[in-house]
């Protein structure tokens, strides 16, 4: 093999430096903190268009890692937490980032009425009505739905007419309104004449048969003992006709082949001998077969015959 040449020497050395030179190449350097906010507000409107609010609560997390009292990621995740029924979460929320809650009172008195703590959500409601706030329409609205659970159905009347004057009209808004009007409407004409005019509503035979109507009189034991024995005897007549009832054949059950009702049932004594059976006759065995051979004689005729022939021979031995 030929020696290396000078300018192949030079060029091996050159790679192996390149080499190294990329093996140790400096590691990339974190984005800047502005740019890492402004990518994950970008995902986080992307989550928000597409309804994905679990994931969007989670990139709302990162943002606050990054910038804690960021003002925008409060306000989005307070919001999905309402959005997706964490009415706990939220007033821990609204708790940790001020004591007294005065910055999000509305969110507050909401999550209480969701956890229905309403003597707490009044209380914040009142402060509210004091500010400038008394008559912005959620406020208005909140509050009206607080009277109706609390039975004030005649402040929620007032209020949800108070909302339907201003309301849009054919907007989904106009419609929940009128919803919740009819509902408080029906439950205080109920209080004023369905309630409190019940007696008045019966005929007056009927009403005055009830307010003149004298106290049963106690019966004796042995009256109330027959009424109690003509008491159980239809349950008792009930009891029998269900015993007499025939009872269910589960298909299941049921070989292959077999209709109930149909097909004859199977012997009751097959698993028995046929001997032991009650159909078994004892049939006895007829002459002339088995253990007998040719013909039988008579003993009469028999022994006269031997006694011939033997008197027979012995003469002819004498002769």
């Amino acid at each position: 093999m030929p020696p290396k040449s000078s300018a192949t020497k030079t060029a091996t050395k050159a790679s192996k430096n390149t080499g190294q030179t990329r093996q140790k190449a400096a590691p990339k350097q974190p984005l800047p903190v502005a740019d890492r906010l402004k990518r994950l507000f970008t995902s986080l409107c992307a989550q928000i268009d597409g309804g994905h609010f679990a994931n969007a609560i989670k990139t709302c997390d990162k943002i606050l890692r990054l910038e804690p009292h960021d003002p925008d990621a409060l306000q989005t995740k307070l919001f999905l937490l309402l959005q997706t029924d964490q009415y706990a979460a939220a007033l821990s929320m609204i708790s940790g980032e001020d004591e007294q809650g005065e910055g999000h009172a509305f969110e507050k008195a909401y999550s209480l009425y969701r956890l229905h703590r309403e003597d707490e959500a009044e209380s914040v409601l009142d402060k509210l009505k004091t500010q400038e706030q008394a008559e912005d329409r959620g406020v208005v609205h909140l509050e009206a739905q607080l009277a109706y659970r609390q039975g004030h159905y005649q402040t929620a009347v007032d209020l949800y007419n108070q909302l339907l004057d201003t309301a849009e009209p054919d907007s989904e808004e106009q419609s929940d309104i009128l919803t919740n009007l009819e509902a408080a409407q029906k439950h205080l004409d109920f209080i004023n004449s369905g309630f409190l005019h019940a007696l008045d509503a019966l005929p007056q035979a009927l009403s005055s048969g009830l307010q003149t109507a004298p106290p049963p009189q106690q019966q004796p034991a042995s009256a109330l003992a027959s009424v109690a024995a003509a008491a159980s005897a239809p349950a008792q007549r009930s009891a029998e006709d269900a015993a007499k009832r025939p009872k269910k054949v589960r298909m299941k059950r049921v070989p292959k082949g077999v209709v109930p009702g149909v097909t004859p049932p199977p012997d009751p004594e097959r698993w028995l001998k046929k001997s032991e059976r009650s159909t078994f006759t004892n049939r006895r065995r007829r002459g002339g077969g088995g253990a007998t051979q040719g013909v039988v004689e008579t003993p009469g005729s028999g022994a006269g015959q031997g006694g011939k022939g033997a008197g027979g021979g012995k003469g002819k031995r004498k002769k």
